[in-house]
């Protein structure tokens, strides 16, 4: 492939072009609409997720964008197709596939209740025999990012496999908007964290600095002026880091309360494609 790792062209074009003079290729979105195809012999496909790809007579599953993706606007993300499917044994598990790397991405956050450990080995084993010309890669948890917080958090109100195949689309439909609700309220909270954080650390930064400075001044002849200086370092440095750890949980609630979000909005969208195509069915068959 004679171009960049990731040109930003690739998201508009379907064939070859020229980016900073440099012949680049994207690949057909028929190696997608194949890969789903050959997926779909050992496993049902329940929801599609799309990032600047097409699919030509897409199966007959909710379709709705890559939220995580589409959100970033920076546009240096490969086009890639995720997808939620259930195994014969009736584990659910998430994929995402990056044609131009050929390369197979399992995702364990938002299945991780759905499943089996023996479930997702069983399935990863299927796909590295089905697709032995791609690179199957498992996305652990990711305890940084609060992944087992936000799973928890989605799964308390409405488990993905109610919003996937559950019957009743109306009380799954209620489930989510509460989630929707809790999720806009983290985020309100760490907006008081984070302001909480601005506001007081200055003022408290200075106040503690000059009665660090007026008080310790007093033991100066006795410890010597290197001790005192010592001192003072350590008691704003220790303030500060305080505040800093403060700033950054309230950073690490924003991020996890927009997941959840999205976590919501994105099963808001599955139910409404779910209904859209419930419908049509009884279209037809009416």
């Amino acid at each position: 492939m004679l171009c960049p790792a990731r040109p930003k062209l690739w998201a508009y074009s379907g064939h070859w072009l020229l980016h900073d003079t440099q012949l680049c290729y994207r690949p057909d979105p028929v190696d997608a609409r194949q890969f789903f195809d050959t997926l779909g012999s050992f496993a049902t496909i329940r929801a599609l997720k799309l990032y600047r790809l097409q699919l030509e007579a897409p199966p007959a599953v909710p379709i709705l964008p890559c939220l995580d993706h589409e959100a970033m606007l920076h546009e240096e993300v490969a086009p890639h197709a995720a997808a939620y499917v259930e195994d014969s044994s009736g584990g659910l598990h998430e994929l995402v596939y990056i044609p131009d790397e050929h390369r197979i991405q399992v995702d364990t956050v938002s299945t991780m209740f759905e499943r089996s450990q023996d479930q997702h080995e069983q399935f990863v084993r299927d796909l590295a025999s089905r697709f032995p010309g791609c690179t199957v890669k498992v996305a652990g948890l990711s305890w940084l990012k609060g992944d087992l917080r936000v799973s928890k958090s989605c799964r308390a109100q409405v488990p993905l496999r109610d919003v996937l195949i559950g019957p009743d689309l109306d009380r799954t439909k209620v489930a989510v908007d509460r989630l929707q609700t809790i999720s806009s309220l983290m985020e309100k909270e760490s907006r008081v964290a984070s302001w909480a954080s601005r506001t007081l650390m200055t003022p408290l930064l200075a106040a503690v600095g000059f009665l660090s400075y007026q008080a310790l001044g007093l033991f100066a002849s006795q410890i010597g002026d290197r001790w005192v200086a010592g001192l003072r370092h350590t008691i704003l440095g220790a303030i500060g880091a305080y505040f800093l750890y403060y700033g950054l949980r309230a950073v690490h609630l924003t991020q996890m309360a927009n997941r959840v979000w999205k976590r919501s909005a994105e099963y808001r969208l599955i139910l409404t494609e779910r209904r859209r195509l419930a419908d049509r069915v009884n279209q037809a068959n009416g």
